[in-house]
């Protein structure tokens, strides 16, 4: 990888300054493509469950996630993985994904290689105004908000949603399982 500038050591923590509140989930942006020439992106998140990104699939990052607290629910290309507090899910690029939390609350700490992903969640996110999940009234998340805007950002980013008949064909667990969850009222 050729450096573009040279790479400086530096601390950074969780804080306003660098956190934002995108579609219902706190982003502590912890490494990006600015500070290690593209090489990776590095986000603390902490999620709550309802507000899960659709199916989608990454042309570009790999992704890897630990989960800090709470548990989820990988599905990926078929198979279920039930990834609990103290373990971690490896997502290689071109793989159709999604989750979904099981605990009310998850907590992950990501790492996106190359860099550039959290280039497309700033795009869309808000400042965080506090350094707790924002409520569904607070923010727009992906079950409150037109999407078009959102698929244009991600598609410049090389991110694309499935379509219900890939969501059947990759990941048929999942559609039985959103089939069979209680409804909220």
């Amino acid at each position: 990888m050729e450096v573009r500038y040279p790479l400086r050591a530096y601390k950074r923590s969780p804080a306003l300054s660098n956190s934002t509140w995108y579609k219902g989930f706190l982003v502590s942006h912890m490494a990006g493509s600015a500070d290690n020439n593209g090489a990776f992106d590095v986000d603390i998140a902490k999620m709550r469950r309802g507000a899960e990104p659709p199916p989608h699939v990454h042309s570009r990052e790999h992704e890897f996630m630990y989960l800090v607290s709470g548990e989820m629910r990988f599905y990926v290309d078929g198979a279920v993985f039930t990834v609990a507090a103290g373990e971690c899910m490896f997502l290689p690029h071109g793989t159709p994904h999604a989750f979904r939390i099981t605990s009310v609350e998850a907590h992950i700490i990501a790492l996106m290689s190359p860099g550039g992903f959290n280039d497309a969640i700033k795009k869309m996110s808000a400042p965080a105004e506090r350094m707790e999940i924002p409520s569904n009234s607070q923010i727009m998340t992906y079950g409150n908000v037109d999407l078009t805007e959102t698929f244009k950002v991600f598609e410049q980013y090389g991110i694309r949603f499935l379509t219900p008949d890939e969501i059947r064909t990759h990941m048929p667990e999942l559609e039985r399982a959103i089939r069979e969850a209680p409804r909220s009222e």
